[in-house]
């Protein structure tokens, strides 16, 4: 867990807040609050969205998740 990433308390806040994947098929590869970590990382330091640490998951699912 990376300095500003969110903590257990904020995420019981926000995880209610966020739509439910209710789609079929397969199951998410990447935890949500991980790739909102990682949005919060790529807007905190402004870095290119390929520059997002991999930790974070694939920088293109986190702009995707951005994006929607």
């Amino acid at each position: 867990m990376g300095r500003g990433d969110l903590t257990d308390e904020q995420w019981a806040v926000l995880a209610p807040l966020l739509p439910k994947g209710t789609r079929a098929g397969r199951p998410p590869v990447w935890p949500r609050r991980q790739l909102i970590d990682g949005i919060r990382f790529r807007v905190r330091t402004g870095v290119p969205w390929r520059d997002v640490p991999v930790e974070y998951g694939p920088w293109g699912r986190i702009y995707d998740l951005f994006r929607r």
